[in-house]
Parts: C-alpha cells; structure tokens; sequence
C-alpha cells in the first residue's frame, strides 16, 4: 500500500501532538482576554521615506489606539494624533516624510475619511471632509510627495472618482471621472492615473483598461470572464509594460508581464501549480518584481531579484515563522519585516541592508511570551467527493488530543481564506481546552480557480456547509472531537455558516456562536452598500439570484429554517454595519422567538462589521467564553461588564 507525503505528515503531526501532551501533565494557565483581545502594546510600524524616524500604533493614555512617532535610535516617541473614542487602525507615512496620513469611520459605518497630522504644527486636518462620503484607494508617489490620489464617492454614491489632494493646502480636485463601473485606479511612473480596472455589471467580467496618456481615450487590454481570476498590479518603469496576475491558461494564478500596447503576455514570470499569487515585492525605483508571495498551507516566497537573494535567506533565519516585507524606506535601505508565528505574538524587525542585520522593534503583545501558546497544525482535510481542504488545527497544550470538546471556527468573505501564524481566537479556543478547527472550504480564495468555483451556488445546502460538516466528522473519526460537544462559530460569511449548520445539520453541533451574520439572503442583497453595485452581478453569480428566486431564496436562508435550531445560540451584531445590515440579525432572531427557541441576542450601538473597540471586543469574548464553558464544558475566565462597553441585550 502506498503512504502519500501528507499522510506521513499527518501522522508526525499526531505524534508530536501526543508527545507533547505526555510531557505537560497539566493544562497552562489561562491567558487572560485582555492580553489577547485587548489593545497591542504596539503595532503596525512605519518607516518614514528618509529612513529617520518609525510611527507605529499604540494606547494614548485613555486606553484609544493612537500614532506614535520615535526617531530611530532615540527613546523620543510622541503621540501625534488624538482619537479618544474607537481607535486608528490603519495610517502610513506622506511621502513628503512631514504628514503621518489615517483613515477612521464614525461608529463603524465605513464610510472613511482620510487625515493627515502635521508633525510639526501638531495640526490634525480632515483631507476628505465631505459628510456620508468614503474614500477608498489612497495612492502615493515618492516623485510628488506633497500629492495624493484618492477615490472618492462624492459626485454618485455608487461609484468612486479620483480625486489629486494637495497635502499642503488641503485643495481637492477632480482627476479622473469614473464611468461607472471601474473598482480600481493605476498610476504609471508619472504619478498619473493610466490603468484601470473594471466590473462589467452584465455578466461579472473583470477588465483591464488602460490608455496612452491621460489625454487618450481607454482601451479594453485584458478581459477575464467570470470565472478567472485577475488583475494588474502596477505599471514597469517605462509604462510600455503591466505585471499581472491571470488565471487565464492556468488554474492558479501567474504573475506574467503584458504589453501595454498589444495586451499579450511577454513574461511568465512566477507560478506555484496550488497557490494563487499573494505579496509581490516591486522595487519603487526599477519597478522591477524582486519576489513574489505563495500561500497554500504556508507562506514561501519565490525571490526574482538576485539582488535581494541574500536578504531573503537572512530574514527567513532570524525567527521561526512566515514574513512579509511590509515597508522600506524611500533609499531601499531599511526594510519593516512582519514576522508571524504560530505559537508567539507578531514580531516586527528593522532590516538593514547594507550590513544586514536585523534590530527587534517591538512585539504586538510581549506579555504573551508568559504563557505556552499552542501550534497551528496545518492539515488537508478530504471532503465526502474527495475535494482536498487545506485546514489548521490548534490542539490545546498539556491535554491528551482524544474526544475534545470542538469548535469549528468558520471564516468570513467567504471569497477570504484561513491562514498559518498567530490567531487570537485559536489560542483563546485552544487555552480554554477546546481544539480549535479552521476550514478553507471550497469557495474560499487563494488556492486556484477551481477551487473559488466549487463554491458557485453552494451556500447553505451545498457542498460550502458539506465541506464544514465533513471537517467536524473528520475531526471526530480522528478521535480528537467529542461528538456530542462541537460549537459552530463565525463572523459575517462565518456566522451565515453557523446558521445554516444549526438549521441544516442541527445534529452536530450542541451550541452555534453567529457574528454579524446574514440569515436571508434576499434582504442582504437588498441592502448591500451603494458602492457594490459594480460588483453585484459576482454576487448573484457565486450564490445565485435570491433576490429575484424565491424558491432558492427560502432554500439556503437560515431565517426561514428557524424552528430547526435544537442549540443554544449566540448572536452579536454591530448596530451600523454597512455590509451585514443589523436587520439580518434582528429577523432571525424574532422567528426564533416566534417559535419560541431561545436566542442570546447581543448589540454594540458603536459598531460595524465587527468590533473595533477592545470594551466591545473584552464583552464579547467574556460572554461567549462562558456560553462554550456552560454548553462544552471548556474552561473560563469569569466574565464582568466592561467599562466603556456600549453593549445590550435585546
């Protein structure tokens, strides 16, 4: 008989599992919820272009994650920004190195504004000041650095125009008018917007167009049919060529070189045959690709550039874990490295090229290195036709890996996938005692083609919910799972999913945890955002058309499926989200208690999709803590009412 490589891996795994467990005669301590879902003490570092000075995120002194700025070398580090309410998550240096730019929303609501903080006039202004606006793809250039390009949805909510901001004075003005349906811009070497690509409305085709120069009209370049995957990741040095990604001829992606001129391909230039492309390092000088990303069970790179060889094989040393590269500075001499590791916090490095040396910066949470925190097994499940599902399994530490309580942990999109290094919620699950499963099931993104289209029309009913069932059998058929102890958990795609498998499978699971998800399709449609309207057509494609078949409608909606639900339920809901609107929970939760089932139904008045705040977040996870610990029998840190927490049941 003839053992495959991924069984031999398997069964190492498993020995591993069992002999750490053997060596621990006794579960950890609990990590407490405000290590793991608290504020970071620090996070997301930014090099300024000259290479001085690093910005990164961090508490102020009122608990409210806020931009720091350190000179390097110094201990000088300086609050520049004052959000005392939901916290900054995303900000990046002007190239004018004199701006630290930020997005925020109001409440959750995702309509973002973006503003900059003089760093020396200490001035905080609102670059995109227009009320129920949002702005979406900032772009920067080195060679204009007091400019920046945004899309903003000001002359029709439904499209995105761009729009060139000078960052000096603050004056916006109109660059490129959207004809309707393009979802995003490409600048050439130039800083002037010369690509472009397009959702065809009709029949979900993705185009690439691109025209001559500014003055010129667009042109169609490459068109992929609903189905392929693509797109264009930025112009070469000369604009006479475009790197792309395309499935065309290929089920997972290539990144390949197309003629601007012609739209042929002259270059294949990086392909993994069961990964799609993921991050592409391009020089911003050369433009030239030095490497390129691949994940399928764990991120490895494909180094192009013989100049940077050496510093990958450095960096690939300095820790064990997966990294990207996630910023250098304007002379390509300083690099950021994120390191992530499965069993320790997110690690972040100054590479230094010209010695190359490494200098730690900071950790996200450095008290996590108190505790033992458990590995992230990457395992390939085989669904019931044989559909191969890359998977992660975190077992806890000191526990015998035999009839554990599960929790199946289901990802959002569901166009998104699960990933190896550090999760909060698989190390909280797993030092809880419960083994914490992650399934990419078919129709998530990253592993091909063929993989995002065995998803197309498969919600609810279909082999997407199979796939999750047969990951839950499999685990018991392993003897890691005990039958009559499986919760099934997510948020947005993920908490459909725990609908659907109470109502569909209610056999399986013995609780169900749904977060911010949808329960009828037809009124999700219905209420997307105004600016998706470009990309509806997908939707309709990848799940079929609710809005307009009631038949498949009440099919694959958990909300009309209510009085299947046999467990005890949680859902939790942010009252303005833009995507999952707050009436997909109140519905499923009123036919509930029409039926008479119970529902614990909980809502954050200050939240969106999803929980930005750490009040908000520290309730939730101390409730669903003791909902798993009373129906799974885990163990529990005790919840108590959080300050600041804007949460109610309803």
């Amino acid at each position: 008989m003839r053992v495959s490589s991924r069984a031999i891996l398997g069964l190492i795994v498993v020995l591993q599992v069992v002999a750490a467990a053997a060596f621990n005669a006794e579960p950890p301590p609990l990590i407490p919820r405000e290590v793991l879902f608290g504020n970071p003490v620090k996070a997301a570092p930014r090099i300024s272009p000259d290479g001085t000075r690093l910005s990164y995120l961090a508490p102020s002194a009122k608990g409210v994650l806020n931009v720091w700025v350190r000179t390097i070398g110094k201990e000088d580090d300086t609050q520049v920004t004052n959000d005392t309410h939901r916290g900054i998550r995303i900000h990046f240096w002007a190239e004018d190195g004199k701006h630290i730019l930020y997005l925020q929303d109001l409440g959750g609501d995702e309509n973002w504004h973006v503003y900059s903080a003089n760093l020396e006039t200490k001035v905080v202004r609102d670059l995109t000041p227009f009320q129920g606006i949002r702005a979406q793809g900032v772009l920067l250039d080195k060679n204009y650095p007091s400019e920046m390009l945004v899309g903003l949805n000001l002359r029709d909510r439904r499209v995105f125009d761009m729009h060139r901001v000078d960052l000096t004075t603050g004056a916006v003005v109109l660059d490129t008018v959207n004809p309707g349906d393009v979802v995003g811009w490409i600048t050439d070497a130039g800083f002037k917007i010369r690509g472009a690509m397009a959702q065809n409305p009709a029949d979900a085709s993705t185009i690439l167009r691109v025209r001559d120069s500014v003055d010129k009209p667009w042109r169609d370049l490459v068109t992929w049919p609903f189905g392929e995957n693509g797109g264009a990741v930025g112009f070469t040095a000369d604009g006479k060529g475009l790197y792309v990604e395309t499935s065309i001829g290929s089920d997972t992606t290539r990144l390949v070189l197309v003629d601007t001129a012609q739209g042929v391909e002259t270059e294949v230039l990086a392909v993994n045959p069961r990964a799609d492309v993921g991050q592409t390092l391009i020089h911003p000088d050369t433009r030239i690709v030095q490497a390129v990303a691949f994940n399928y069970l764990r991120s490895e790179w494909t180094v192009l550039d013989e100049g940077v060889k050496a510093d990958f094989e450095a960096i690939s040393k300095l820790q064990r874990g997966d990294f990207v590269v996630a910023g250098r500075d304007r002379a390509d001499r300083i690099w950021i490295i994120t390191f992530q590791s499965d069993d320790g916090p997110v690690n972040w490095y100054a590479w230094d090229r010209a010695t190359r040396k490494a200098t730690f910066l900071f950790a996200n949470q450095p008290e996590l290195g108190r505790y033992r925190l458990a590995p992230m097994q990457p395992v390939v499940i085989k669904a019931r036709d044989g559909f191969e599902l890359p998977s992660y399994l975190t077992l806890p530490v000191g526990v015998e890996p035999k009839n554990l309580p599960l929790v199946l942990n289901v990802h959002g999109g569901p166009w998104a996938r699960d990933s190896w290094g550090y999760n909060a919620e698989a190390q909280w699950l797993a030092n809880r005692g419960y083994a914490a499963l992650q399934v990419n099931f078919r129709g998530s993104a990253g592993f091909g083609k063929n993989f995002l289209n065995a998803g197309n029309g498969q919600w609810g009913v279909g082999s997407m919910q199979h796939d999750l069932t047969d990951a839950v059998k499999w685990a018991v058929a392993e003897g890691i799972a005990d039958p009559k102890r499986v919760c099934i958990y997510g948020g947005s795609y993920g908490g459909y999913a725990a609908l659907a498998g109470l109502v569909f499978t209610p056999e399986l699971y013995a609780c169900g945890v749904d977060i911010v998800g949808p329960s009828h399709i037809k009124t999700l449609f219905e209420s997307i955002p105004p600016y998706w309207a470009p990309i509806k057509k997908q939707f309709v494609l990848r799940v079929g058309d609710a809005e307009n078949d009631p038949e498949l409608n009440r099919r694959i909606s958990p909300f009309f499926h209510a009085d299947k639900v046999r467990a005890p339920l949680i859902i939790a809901q942010g009252a303005n989200d833009p995507r999952v609107n707050i009436r997909e929970s109140d519905q499923m939760v009123q036919a509930m208690r029409d039926k008479g089932l119970p529902v614990t139904y909980v809502v954050y008045s200050d939240e969106g999709h999803g929980f930005a705040r750490p009040s908000n977040r520290l309730d939730f996870y101390g409730r669903v803590e003791e909902f798993l610990a009373k129906h799974l029998g885990g163990r529990a840190e005790p919840w108590k009412e959080m300050p600041g927490s804007t949460a109610s049941l309803r």
